[in-house]
């Protein structure tokens, strides 16, 4: 392994800490190599002589008055990117597959106060960097991929994303992205956000007081057409707490949501598909604990308001809700409820969807609503109120 630190300062100001603790460069680097597990190798180098030894993936260190972005620039596939504690303005692109981006958990902060919205200062002072577009659009870090071209095998873990205008994290034709460990919070659209991807891994986050969704999971975000099949990705042991909703899977297939602490949203979780094909569903969300997700929000022109929604399931099909807890989630919205199925905004029904060994309890205005007209099914769940009557 070798770890590298920036030749000197860097040439833009993007993405660099304003403040953090007082410690040395060799003192961090040692801190931050406790338990490093090192990058699988991503591609071989040519040493000495003829033979081709397998690369270890290097470790940059950004340093006092360094920039992320420029350590990024600098890696090579299987790299890991290293952020001591502090605060970092500006937003990261990255392109490099393999590549790992940790922090040292939530001290470690990439911001987005005190920039200009949707463009940052940042990227004003410094429009040819690599972050200008990402940080233009208004996120914190984007990874980002091409049609027929997936980035593969991205890690963000162990930081803080914050106060970006629209997404903390925004990534767009990726395989195998793993975000763990993250913090995500008061991000003005969705704390985490993907399209057009697959394998994804979102494991251990936080995502607290975005204005959209915690985890926002979709084919594709601006335009529609027939669900992604995801290849089975995975949305586990998240805390989503005070966003307009906790969970948004939008027009996907083949993936699980499971072990969430999913409270103080305006609706849990929101499982969308239409009337295109193949329609979403064929996925799974489970043994989730979704209470009291009762926070007001005034329509947004997409959707009525939202207030007391536990888990919704709208024109999807083939879709398993089991061993959930969803618990007092109580309004007087369209889709209020504890698990509630309700017709597509496009007219299309929720069909063949498996609802069971569910535990339910004051819900309003009941446990179970199914107010839809497809044909689903619902088994061995514990609850007390359901519309129609007979589906507890």
């Amino acid at each position: 392994m070798s770890v590298r630190t920036s030749a000197g300062p860097a040439a833009g100001p993007l993405a660099r800490p304003s403040a953090g603790p007082a410690r040395t460069l060799a003192g961090a680097a040692a801190a931050l190599l406790l338990g490093l597990t090192v990058t699988a190798p991503a591609h071989a180098d040519v040493g000495a002589g003829t033979h081709a030894a397998a690369r270890v993936g290097a470790v940059h260190l950004v340093g006092p008055g360094e920039s992320i972005q420029q350590a990024v620039d600098r890696a090579a596939p299987g790299d890991t990117v290293l952020i001591p504690p502090g605060t970092y303005h500006g937003s990261v692109q990255i392109s490099v597959p393999g590549l790992t981006l940790r922090g040292l958990g939530p001290q470690t902060v990439i911001s987005g106060q005190g920039t200009s919205s949707p463009q940052t200062a940042d990227a004003a002072a410094a429009p040819d960097s690599a972050a200008a577009a990402c940080a233009q659009a208004g996120h914190g870090i984007c990874v980002t991929g091409t049609a027929g071209h997936r980035l593969a095998d991205v890690t963000i873990e162990a930081l803080t994303v914050s106060g970006f205008a629209k997404n903390g994290i925004s990534a767009t034709e990726t395989d195998r992205m793993t975000v763990r460990q993250v913090l995500v919070r008061d991000n003005g659209q969705e704390g985490i956000s993907q399209e057009r991807s697959t394998r994804g891994r979102f494991q251990g986050n936080e995502a607290l007081r975005n204005g959209e969704a915690g985890i926002f999971l979709a084919n594709f975000v601006d335009v529609d057409g027939g669900a992604t099949d995801t290849d089975g990705a995975l949305v586990a042991d998240n805390h989503l707490a005070d966003n307009r909703i906790g969970v948004v899977l939008r027009r996907l297939r083949n993936l699980s949501v499971e072990r969430n602490d999913i409270t103080g949203n305006c609706t849990g979780v929101f499982v969308v598909g239409d009337e295109n094909v193949p329609r979403g569903g064929d996925l799974d969300v489970r043994l989730n604990r979704v209470n009291a997700n009762n926070r007001y929000c005034p329509s947004n022109g997409k959707l009525p308001f939202l207030q007391g929604s536990g888990i919704v399931l709208t024109g999807v099909e083939q879709t398993r809700v089991t061993g959930n807890e969803v618990v007092g989630n109580t309004g007087a919205a369209p889709m209020s409820g504890g698990i509630v199925l309700f017709r597509s905004f496009v007219g299309g029904p929720s069909t063949d969807n498996t609802i069971s060994r569910n535990v339910l309890r004051d819900n309003g205005p009941a446990d179970l609503a199914d107010r839809d007209t497809g044909s689903n099914t619902f088994a061995g769940n514990q609850c007390r109120t359901s519309e129609p009557a007979g589906r507890c």
